[in-house]
């Protein structure tokens, strides 16, 4: 959060002391840099003078050093642009649905849709559905699924056929390729109530007080 405070205070303590703390860290090498080899010119040895390669490498050093920092405001300037830009893709999603990492679900409106992402292909997949007590509500098979973001609705019915009350469920993927389990990613759907912005980058703040990065949406509904 960006707080707006009164300086008038801080410039009367420090007064210009201030403006020199603020000077930037490459005026201040090559202050130093002109200071030391202005001193080395006068107190050289009229026998043995400083040699011109190294005043040339010492000059190209500083330089370097020059173009580092530049660079570095540059990449700072474009990271600001950036999250500017994400936050205001991101509030076009407020009230819109997004396929996120996490593994709850509910058999109500449109909370019984959900996701996984596969490292790689897997020829057996399926899905377990739990009660809040990690009861086992319903199994689904899913057959063969290719790599990348699979997308499934439950339809709300347990193995026996009956309608699952309401409440929250969680779910897990069990995916296999020749034997051997294949790692996955659970998604889950969340509204997006409201977006913010942190030191970890643009936030999509959903439902039941959940965050996640705009990084992590992997389907917009």
């Amino acid at each position: 959060m960006t707080t707006v405070q009164d300086t008038s205070n801080v410039t009367n303590l420090f007064g210009a002391g201030a403006s020199a703390a603020a000077k930037s860290s490459t005026q201040e090498t090559e202050s130093r840099f002109l200071s030391l080899l202005i001193a080395q010119m006068k107190n050289q040895d009229p026998l043995n003078p400083l040699d011109n390669a190294q005043v040339t490498s010492q000059m190209a050093q500083l330089s370097t050093v020059q173009g580092i920092e530049n660079m570095n405001k540059s990449l700072e300037a474009l990271a600001s642009s950036m999250g500017v830009n994400q936050m205001a893709q991101a509030a076009n999603l407020i009230g819109r649905a997004v396929l996120v990492p996490g593994n709850t679900l509910s058999p109500e409106q449109l909370q019984d849709v959900m996701g996984f992402e596969l490292s790689r292909p897997a020829e057996s997949v399926s899905a377990s559905i739990h009660d809040a007590s990690g009861g086992l509500v319903r199994t689904l098979p899913l057959g063969p699924r290719d790599v990348g973001v699979n997308v499934l609705a439950w339809d709300g019915l347990t193995d026996t056929g009956s309608t699952a009350p309401a409440g929250q469920y969680t779910f897990k993927i069990n995916a296999l390729q020749g034997g051997e389990q294949v790692s996955s990613t659970l998604l889950n759907l969340g509204m997006v109530n409201s977006v913010s912005q942190n030191d970890q980058g643009v936030q999509l703040n959903l439902a039941a007080n959940k965050s996640v990065g705009y990084a992590d949406i992997r389907q917009i509904f």
